[in-house]
């Protein structure tokens, strides 16, 4: 087996990884939230919660996604076009991210340490 095939696998291996953590991560975020919403005492946090840790599955296999996304590029395909393609998405996904972040918490990055501390958000 040439080097190339094997990066190849491994690639495929990570990617099938990172759509692994995101669709069970999702589906064990549902399993979770679904007795929480039917439960009156917790249905009100049950939404925020299931927000909350499906973003955070979305976001690990993003992150995955992209190691992917690098190995196959520096180790396969090193072309000009492949890494212009590859800053492309590495870019989405970092907008994605944040975008996913902002949204779980509700408040911006650099605005964190004033939720922390007890102020409300800007």
């Amino acid at each position: 087996m040439a080097f190339e095939e094997v990066i190849r696998t491994v690639v495929q291996v990570v990617e099938a990884a990172g759509a692994g953590i995101m669709v069970l991560g999702g589906a064990s975020a549902f399993v979770v939230a679904v007795p929480r919403a039917l439960a009156v005492a917790s249905r009100k946090s049950a939404y925020t919660e299931l927000r909350r840790n499906l973003g955070r599955a979305i976001l690990l296999g993003l992150e995955v996604l992209i190691v992917a996304d690098i190995i196959r590029t520096i180790l396969v395909d090193l072309t000009t076009e492949s890494v212009l393609g590859l800053a492309g998405i590495v870019i989405i996904r970092i907008l994605l991210s944040f975008s996913l972040e902002v949204e779980m918490d509700g408040v911006w990055p650099w605005a964190r340490w004033r939720v922390r501390r007890g102020d409300p958000p800007a």
